[in-house]
């Protein structure tokens, strides 16, 4: 009795109450649902479109940069591309592909927030204009149109140096320009760099520098400046100088800059100058005494590259720290005296491109060998597979030996070979030699008979010679001598001196003969004067 009254009293009050929450639960929840489904069905509308496209400089600029000179990219001229940062591909279709760019000066401290991301506004906000009263910041073509996603920028330069900024330098800036999709294109920026007045490009740094470069090109030495005065004073104008200085005598270069130069300036200037590409060539100087068989090696700024002892070579990295020194000595006596230093193309034409390195450095006589256009070079020659020591043609045993032959004065006045003459050193086996200074008796004994002269080449005998006139002689070796070809070749100058020297040794034998006929005939004529 007493449920079913509660029950009577309170249906009333909790029926409306009930049913509003309910309602609204289920509005709620209605709501929720819709919204996902509208959110979902955006996604799949718009899934194709969702991209985050960048422009990028696909080149580095030309540094360094000065005004009024064209600003290029490090090899060709400054190239701008769209690309899609998730994929990293270039884009080559679509409206974004063939989009508006304008290039323009940003300040060179603008770098984005810590991801290097930047808003629209950040970007205009950087964007520096040129100073009052003074002309546009870029002159030239500052726009261009993409063909395929890339672009190249046309011809433009700065009208003012960066020296008044905020960072002192600037960086080149690239955005789309009318973009008239509601998808963003980020905008690319360079490195920061600075810019110069085009006056200063006269007096621009060398990277690297040169050997023949003026002094005042390394970093820290202004032209005309304190420094560079110093060292002209000194005769020290080009980078080789002032290498040479440092390699030589390191304190004393360090004087001459004196004080005024930190230590910093003085490692950057080395540093600089190291930096200079040196040359193959190799130089060998042997201080008098040492018989060609002991001397230094050294580069083009004195730089020791091994020493030269008992004719062996020895590379500067199997020294021992005497050994350097004494090295570092020998070629400060060599650039006091230069006119005993011989110069080669390389390490390997000194050495003669062979392990065995003593045959190529040292002969029995002259090392060097002077060619027509004056340099020296040590000469070795391999005949039959086999090193012979050379010996030197102007020796007296063997030249007297050519001098007694048909009364000849010398060689001098036969033009041999364009640059190469008599006083060469040769390279010849020691049999041939040997036989070319031997007693004119002892050849008699072999070839007096004439049966023996049948064996010589027919041409000679054809002739007919004697040895009565000079004139025979210098018409028998011009005769041998006459080449298709005047280039001088050690190879064909070799052949040509085995010539002469067979030349001259018939003539020998021959004027023996023909002594020992007149001989003959003296005594059958008369015989009791005899």
């Amino acid at each position: 009795m007493k449920i079913q009254s509660v029950q009577h009293f309170l249906e009333p009050v909790l029926e409306p109450l009930i049913r509003r929450v309910v309602k609204e639960e289920v509005e709620l929840a209605l709501k929720k649902h819709l919204a996902n489904m509208k959110r979902n069905s955006e996604k799949e509308v718009h899934f194709p479109e969702s991209r985050s496209l960048q422009l990028q400089f696909l080149n580095n600029l030309s540094l360094p940069v000065f005004t009024g000179a064209r600003i290029e990219g490090d090899d060709s001229s400054i190239k701008v591309a769209l690309v899609d940062t998730l994929t990293g591909q270039i884009v080559t279709s679509g409206s974004e592909s063939s989009a508006k760019v304008e290039i323009v000066v940003l300040e060179g401290d603008f770098d984005g927030d810590e991801s290097d991301n930047w808003t629209i506004e950040d970007f205009k906000n950087n964007i520096v204009r040129e100073r009052e009263g003074k002309k546009p910041l870029l002159t030239g073509d500052a726009f261009l149109t993409l063909k395929e996603g890339i672009g190249s920028v046309g011809e433009i330069s700065f009208t003012d140096n960066s020296s008044w900024t905020r960072s002192r330098r600037f960086r080149l800036g690239a955005r789309v320009v009318d973009n008239t999709d509601e998808t963003r294109v980020r905008e690319a920026k360079t490195d920061s760099f600075i810019v110069r007045d085009h006056r200063g490009e006269l007096y621009k740094k060398h990277h690297p520098p040169v050997l023949f470069d003026e002094v005042w090109r390394l970093e820290k030495i202004g032209k005309d400046g304190a420094f560079h005065k110093r060292l002209s004073r000194e005769s020290i104008n080009t980078v080789k100088d002032f290498l040479t200085l440092l390699v030589l005598d390191l304190s004393r270069l360090r004087h001459i800059l004196g004080t005024g130069m930190s230590t910093k300036m003085w490692e950057v200037t080395v540093e600089h100058a190291r930096t200079c590409v040196l040359d193959k060539r190799v130089y060998l100087y042997c201080p008098p005494g040492t018989q060609q068989k002991s001397g230094v090696v050294f580069n083009v700024v004195g730089q020791v590259m091994g020493l030269l002892s008992e004719c062996q070579y020895v590379p500067i990295d199997k020294l021992s720290e005497t050994q350097k020194a004494e090295a570092q000595n020998l070629v400060i006596c060599a650039f006091k005296h230069w006119e005993e230093v011989v110069s080669f193309e390389d390490e390997a034409s000194l050495t003669g491109g062979s392990s065995h390195s003593s045959n190529a450095l040292c002969t029995s006589s002259l090392p060097m060998t002077e060619i027509s256009n004056g340099s020296k070079i040590l000469a070795s020659h391999k005949m039959d597979g086999a090193d012979y020591s050379q010996l030197n043609a102007a020796s007296p045993d063997i030249i007297s030996s050519i001098y007694s032959v048909g009364g000849v004065s010398g060689l001098d006045d036969y033009n041999l070979i364009d640059g190469l003459r008599y006083d060469q050193a040769l390279s010849y086996p020691g049999q041939i030699a040997n036989s070319l200074i031997c007693d004119t008796d002892s050849i008699s004994q072999t070839f007096c008979d004439e049966d023996h002269l049948r064996f010589f080449d027919t041409d000679l005998q054809s002739q007919n010679l004697s040895l009565e006139s000079p004139a025979d002689l210098q018409s028998a070796v011009d005769g041998f001598l006459m080449t298709r070809s005047t280039t001088l070749a050690m190879g064909k100058a070799q052949r040509r001196w085995t010539k002469l020297f067979s030349v001259l040794k018939w003539f020998s034998i021959r004027k023996i003969v023909t002594l020992k006929r007149i001989h003959t005939r003296e005594i059958q004529r008369y015989p009791t004067g005899m």
